[in-house]
């Protein structure tokens, strides 16, 4: 699984970078890139920030996820990523902060912040939205959806078109981790069961050993 997904993280930073080479002006704002993402599927997904402002740099982005079973970070030198999940245990968003003396995406810069995320809903598109705090205190919140003629709005949500699963290597990579779960948890029965036999078993041969000490 760890080499699926380091595959993943540097396919996903080659395509991020061919998009940045091509980007014009027009499209200098918060976009998300998963390649190979499938419905129900495991994926990275690669979200590219860059810094619209001419005087102050981005410190904080937070991401909105749609209530995934799992969701890892990819380590980022000068930035604390932190995962928030509901009450059902789910992943809903994750929010990586400038450490302090990192002054954060300067003007004119860019960042890209990874993670590893399933499974992904099964619907053929789905949108992140983005929350963009610069150094200024300006705020901004990347979540429309797209216009009803096809145009983009002034600040449209980070969104991924997820392709049909077929079976293949994601699904592999999701049953594998479900019956590494499982297996972990079948263990810890097995052993904790035996644990208790044990314990028990110890216990009525120190009576056993009392006993026969107080009839001699």
């Amino acid at each position: 699984m760890n080499t699926s997904l380091s595959r993943a993280l540097v396919t996903s930073a080659a395509a991020s970078g061919l998009l940045l080479a091509g980007a014009g002006v027009a499209s200098a704002h918060v976009v998300v890139d998963a390649p190979g993402a499938t419905q129900g599927g495991y994926a990275v997904a690669t979200f590219r920030v860059p810094d619209e402002s001419d005087t102050a740099a981005t410190t904080k982005l937070t991401i909105a996820l749609p209530n995934l079973k799992s969701a890892r970070t990819e380590p980022i030198p000068g930035w604390t990523a932190k995962l928030e999940k509901n009450a059902q245990n789910e992943f809903v968003s994750v929010t990586w902060t400038a450490d302090p003396g990192n002054a954060g995406i300067a003007p004119g810069q860019f960042q890209r912040f990874a993670v590893s995320m399933g499974k992904l809903p099964s619907q053929a598109k789905v949108s992140f939205n983005a929350t963009q705090t610069y150094s200024d205190g300006k705020v901004v919140e990347w979540n429309q959806p797209m216009n009803g003629d096809g145009s983009e709005p002034e600040h449209p949500a980070p969104t991924l078109t997820l392709a049909k699963s077929t079976g293949g290597d994601d699904d592999a990579v999701a049953a594998d981790a479900d019956k590494s779960d499982k297996g972990t948890d079948d263990t810890a029965r097995w052993l904790g069961g035996i644990g208790l036999a044990l314990g028990a078993l110890g216990a009525a041969l120190g009576l056993g050993s009392v006993l026969r000490g107080r009839k001699s």
